[in-house]
């Protein structure tokens, strides 16, 4: 892959005799030899110094909501940069970004090239405060991700950072210092899962959560449950007895719905009743906040106080509304505490603008389809020229326009999602010297890389590209549901 042509220096290297290197950045802690990489495909050896062929390379910048980054008590509703680079430490054979975090896969055309200072300067410009690390997994970024958090500080924007945390403990003390919300993904409680599912271990992700939630930082903590093998209540009870051991109470916990991909396609997205049985008894257990993710219209994405059952704040998929909640995070109708921090966020939701767009703009328009309730949109401004684009929930006249403000030569990547169970569709207004895309997101820490002009999935559950090699065998899902009967 051409990206690997430039390289810098790495931190976190140990040199050895022979001209190798030992990289203490993963707890795989890889002895690579000269001129070879890593396990994540994208650290390696060069003359005997450890290097990153990924500082500031990722795929393209996108604006989402916090919700998107399994977030729900920290600025609900604020936008949020998210920043997704390539490679991974782990490969977990169901993951949704496997066309990017698999090295080997990942295309020239998905690759982009950032500085700090960039990724500040457009935050800024268009008014977003919090930067997220996300997708594929920002531990291999580690160099990028610190240097950016540093300057994202200074500038008085927040770093979020959505992660397994399969990361060594010198490393993680590196990052704590940059990084104010965490939003970590733990795939179940259970060391054989980890081995055969994802080529990692569990220990050092166990670990490192527990020192971020000592550290004092926002943490968050998701659970995919995957169809027949992690969705059963053992499962569950295995989650949430860990989190009250180890962390506490007041952690919001979400069960993620799985939709299948890579190499478990041959399954179905996670039974919406196993997921709601599972925040049963997460909350029986004694856990105040427990959600469910990847799921639209249901009342389990709500925050409600927890002491008069008072609505908190209302969601449907990624969409968030305030309903019942102080500025200092308690709730409006007892005033007992609620565990909401940064409401002052609020402030860069995006407004309905009272101009319109010109009759002259070109007009495209995306229906809802089955389990699909956001896409991204990018767009490119060529000219020399500030130029806006508009877009709405719908057709009709009684829907108002959002403006997007594009600078000479940006390109920009945002999404959009279906925030009612009555909308249809959206509608996006531009300027023909204009160009777009629009990406179906099937999940929402799904980075789409095949746009709806350049195909459509047959169905509502596995994404554009499928993996074309072997699925994960039969037996080893048996195997594996067996461990938590």
């Amino acid at each position: 892959m051409s990206f690997k042509g430039e390289y810098q220096q790495a931190s976190l290297e140990q040199r050895l005799p022979d001209n190798e290197v030992l990289c203490n950045l993963s707890p795989r802690n890889c002895k690579i030899k000269d001129g070879q990489t890593g396990f994540c495909g994208v650290r390696g050896n060069r003359d005997g110094r450890l290097v990153t062929y990924t500082y500031g390379k990722g795929v393209h910048l996108t604006e989402e909501l916090i919700e998107t980054e399994a977030i729900y008590h920290f600025a609900p509703g604020a936008r949020i940069l998210s920043l997704g680079n390539i490679g991974c430490n782990l490969n977990c054979q169901y993951c949704q970004n496997w066309k990017t975090s698999q090295a080997k896969f990942v295309e020239d055309k998905d690759v982009h090239s950032f500085t700090p200072e960039s990724i500040i300067e457009t935050a800024l410009r268009h008014n977003i405060r919090v930067l997220s690390w996300t997708y594929n997994d920002p531990v291999v970024w580690h160099e990028f991700v610190i240097d950016t958090a540093k300057l994202a500080k200074e500038a008085g924007i927040y770093n979020l950072y959505k992660s397994a945390c399969f990361i060594t403990e010198e490393a993680l003390d590196e990052l704590l210092p940059h990084i104010d919300i965490f939003s970590v993904s733990i795939k179940a409680i259970d060391e054989a899962y980890y081995r055969k599912l994802t080529t990692g271990w569990l220990q050092p992700v166990l670990d490192a959560t527990k020192k971020i939630y000592q550290a004092g930082k926002h943490l968050e903590v998701s659970n995919l449950m995957i169809t027949d093998i992690s969705d059963n209540e053992q499962s569950a009870r295995n989650m949430a007895g860990w989190v009250l051991e180890n962390l506490g109470p007041e952690v919001p916990l979400h069960f993620v719905r799985f939709h299948p991909e890579y190499r478990m396609r041959e399954t179905v997205r996670t039974p919406i009743d196993r997921l709601e049985k599972a925040q049963v008894i997460a909350r029986e257990m004694g856990l105040k906040h427990v959600y469910l993710g990847n799921v639209a219209n249901t009342k389990a994405t709500s925050s409600f106080c927890n002491y008069c059952g008072a609505e908190l704040v209302h969601r449907f998929g990624l969409s968030a509304h305030l309903e019942s909640l102080k500025d200092d995070g308690s709730c409006a109708s007892c005033s007992k505490e609620a565990h909401f921090s940064a409401l002052d966020l609020n402030d860069s939701i995006s407004e309905t603008s009272s101009r319109k767009p010109s009759d002259e703009f070109i007009r495209h328009t995306y229906e809802w389809r089955g389990d699909i309730t956001s896409v991204h949109v990018q767009v490119k401004n060529p000219s020399s020229q500030t130029a806006a684009l508009y877009y709405r929930a719908g057709k009709e006249e009684l829907y108002l326009w959002t403006e997007v403000m594009m600078q000479p030569g940006e390109s920009y990547r945002f999404i959009l999602a279906k925030s009612n169970p009555n909308e249809i569709g959206l509608e996006i207004a531009m300027p023909e010297t204009m160009t777009s895309n629009l990406f179906e997101v099937f999940d929402r820490a799904h980075f789409p890389t095949i746009s709806v002009e350049e195909g459509v999935s047959e169905n509502d559950r596995t994404a554009l590209p499928k993996f074309e090699g072997k699925q994960i065998p039969d037996k080893l899902k048996l195997s594996l549901a067996e461990l938590n009967p």
